[in-house]
């Protein structure tokens, strides 16, 4: 299974919360209650955003944590990249050569980067503004008027 970290999941979920609230600051213990994420992980993640230039930090007793571009300038690609490290599905699409055992004789190296080029594509083309509207309702309503019946 193919799954990202907590600290990523997390991550998108404060930065989703930050993008819907544009123009707001928020402490960490602020982001920790309204999200229900634990604080000491808000504080680690707010720290590792702020490390790559995604969110600004200001000090003091009105200070707190704010998006350093638009939300349509921050992509799911760069939130996972900054808090996971590079997107890569196996060793061997890393650009480190000689990282892997295998990689003088693997016959699907090539294939394995472009299918790790096309899911970061996808992610690439997802902004945190994306992620605060709401996803069009999966029911299709069939025929009109009273009664009409909604099926998925």
């Amino acid at each position: 299974m193919l799954r990202m970290t907590k600290q990523a999941d997390y991550g998108i979920v404060l930065m989703t919360h930050l993008a819907a609230r544009a123009g707001r600051q928020f402490s960490a213990p602020e982001l920790a209650a309204e999200t229900r994420i634990p604080l000491p992980m808000v504080s680690k993640i707010l720290k590792l955003l702020v490390r790559e230039d995604l969110l600004v930090s200001h000090r003091g007793v009105k200070g707190g944590y704010a998006l350093a571009r638009a939300p349509r300038q921050i992509t799911v690609a760069d939130l996972i990249s900054a808090l996971d490290g590079p997107i890569a599905f196996t060793e061997c699409i890393e650009d480190t050569p000689g990282s892997c055992s295998q990689e003088g004789i693997c016959g699907v190296r090539d294939n394995w980067q472009r299918i790790n080029q096309a899911v970061r594509h996808a992610l690439e083309g997802i902004t945190l503004a994306d992620l605060t509207q709401p996803l069009a309702s999966p029911l299709v309503q069939l025929g009109s008027g009273r009664g009409a019946e909604l099926r998925a």
